[in-house]
């Protein structure tokens, strides 16, 4: 996989034209920043993020009734703690 700073990115846009994927670093601070696609995988990615949100509202209706008004807002992680505050 082909890597580019995010400065090469500013002076040199067209670098990102021959490659479906490409990191982009942030070589201060050798981090990861993200990923470019090529818009040609717009709709696997889209099918992607339909899949997740499936899961989560599954999540969410195997779960049960829950209390909070603020359901949409609501991790994992306060599901299984609050599923599992009811049994101690």
């Amino acid at each position: 996989m082909q890597t580019i700073s995010i400065s090469e990115i500013q002076r040199n846009l067209h670098k990102l034209d021959g490659f479906d994927i490409v990191e982009i670093i942030d070589k201060k601070r050798h981090k990861t920043k993200g990923y470019f696609l090529d818009s040609s995988y717009k709709s696997f990615i889209e099918k992607l993020i339909g899949v997740k949100k499936e899961k989560r509202t599954n999540l969410l209706n195997i779960v049960g009734i829950i209390d909070s008004t603020d359901a949409d807002e609501i991790t994992k992680e306060q599901l299984r703690a609050e599923r599992l505050a009811r049994y101690e």
